[in-house]
């Protein structure tokens, strides 16, 4: 595939991170002779992020493969939609069906360790006479939990810099689901003690796409880089025009 052809590759960040949670996947992609681009998702809801990673892809010329990690794999689930998008690559992803929510089909299997450790802050919310509820993670459960084969160091700075998830978005049904119409890739973290791996399998089985396992905790990207710019790859040649 010939740099002229290479898609834009669109990062989409999870909940309790930021588009730094891509900083060893980012260099990887460029010197690949990628184009990059990781927006900073605003957190508050499913439909409302999905509206605003769809703008950002609306506005790249030619062709896109938009991966999600974690939260950000429901994101792409909707804003996957858009024309000019080629493929789907779900990181740890939740791969949500249409009409379903992220409760929906978290509540189909058993916690993952994260469910004892989410800190609830309300929030204000601009023109509201009621809060909003900012859900995170405990800071000193944060490393075990989500980052256990990063640094520790590296680690112990993402657990005090979280992205909170508005509670909002665990409740909105995703208005549509991209896989059904764009080809879609998945990657499991199997040592996962962010989202049951088995919800991970769940929507990849579901929706048909290609998948592999690493054995990796939830922030893969930072874990397994290599990894995961191979998989991003494998969707971009697969879908070159």
């Amino acid at each position: 595939m010939s740099t002229s052809t290479k898609p834009t590759v669109v990062l989409v960040h999870g909940a309790f991170a930021d588009a730094s949670s891509f900083a060893e996947v980012i260099p990887r992609l460029i010197a690949r002779g990628y184009d990059v681009l990781a927006p900073a998702v605003p957190n508050r809801s499913l439909i409302g992020d999905a509206a605003y990673v769809a703008s950002v892809v609306r506005q790249i010329p030619g062709p896109v493969v938009l991966a999600g990690h974690s939260y950000g794999g429901a994101v792409i689930t909707v804003a996957g939609i858009e024309d000019n998008v080629r493929a789907l690559v779900y990181l740890a992803g939740y791969a949500l069906e249409q009409g379903e929510s992220l409760g929906e089909l978290q509540g189909r299997f058993p916690d993952s360790d994260l469910a004892a450790a989410l800190v609830y802050t309300p929030f204000p919310i601009e023109g509201s006479t009621e809060s909003g509820t900012d859900v995170s993670v405990e800071p000193d459960k944060f490393p075990a939990i989500f980052a256990a084969d990063v640094d520790p160091d590296l680690a112990a700075v993402l657990a005090v810099s979280q992205r909170p998830l508005a509670a909002q978005a665990f409740a909105d049904p995703a208005p549509a689901a991209a896989w059904k119409t764009k080809p879609s890739w998945g990657l499991v973290s199997s040592a996962d003690h962010t989202i049951n791996p088995d919800v991970e399998r769940y929507g990849y089985e579901r929706a048909g796409m290609t998948t592999i396992e690493v054995d990796s905790s939830h922030l893969v990207m930072l874990a397994h880089p290599e990894r995961v710019v191979e998989l991003i790859e494998e969707a971009a040649r697969a879908t070159a025009a």
